[in-house]
C-alpha cells in the first residue's frame, strides 16, 4: 500500500483538480522532479489509491436538465431483496450513483435526466414498478455550490 504522506496528498489533490495535466506541471506544483513525481503517481495507481481517470461532463450540454437525490425504502429487508433491487438499479442508466445507507431507508440514488417529465416517467415506470420498493422520496437539486466530483 502506498504511503499517503504530505507530498502524495498534494499529488492527489492536484490530480483531482486536473487529471489531465502533464507530469511536468504536476511535478512543479507539488515541488518534485518530474521523475520522482511520475514514480509516486505510478505507485499510487499500482496501489489502487488512484482507481482511474474520467471526463467531467457539462450536464446541460448532454441534455441533463434535472438532477435529484432519491431515497428508497424496501418492503423486505433481506439479502435477496437487496440484490434484486441493486441488479435493477444497475440497469437504469438514469441512476448515476447508488448508495446502500443506514437509517430509515436503505438506498440513496442520484438520478440525472433531461427534465421533470423524464423524471416522472422514470419514477413511475422504472423505479415505481420494482416489487422490492416500499417508499420513494425525491430531493430535487436546485444548485450545487460545492461539488468535488466536477
Amino acid at each position: 500500500m502506498a504511503k499517503i504522506d504530505d507530498i502524495n496528498q498534494r499529488i492527489l489533490r492536484e490530480l483531482c483538480r486536473d487529471g489531465r495535466q502533464s507530469n511536468l506541471d504536476l511535478a512543479e506544483k507539488v515541488g518534485l522532479s518530474p521523475s520522482a513525481c511520475l514514480r509516486r503517481v505510478q505507485e499510487l495507481e499500482r496501489a489502487g489509491v488512484i482507481k482511474g481517470y474520467r471526463a467531467v461532463l457539462d450536464p446541460a450540454k448532454i441534455g441533463i436538465g434535472f438532477v435529484a437525490y432519491v431515497t428508497v425504502g424496501l418492503n423486505t429487508h433481506t439479502k435477496p431483496a437487496q440484490e434484486a433491487f441493486e441488479r435493477a438499479i444497475s440497469r437504469a442508466g438514469q441512476v448515476t450513483e447508488c448508495h446502500n445507507i443506514t437509517g430509515t431507508v436503505e438506498y440513496l440514488l442520484r438520478v440525472e435526466v433531461a427534465d421533470l417529465v423524464a423524471y416522472k416517467h422514470w419514477h413511475t415506470e422504472v423505479l415505481g414498478v420494482l416489487p422490492q420498493v416500499q417508499s420513494i422520496t425525491t430531493f430535487v437539486v436546485m444548485d450545487s455550490p460545492k461539488d468535488l466530483r466536477a
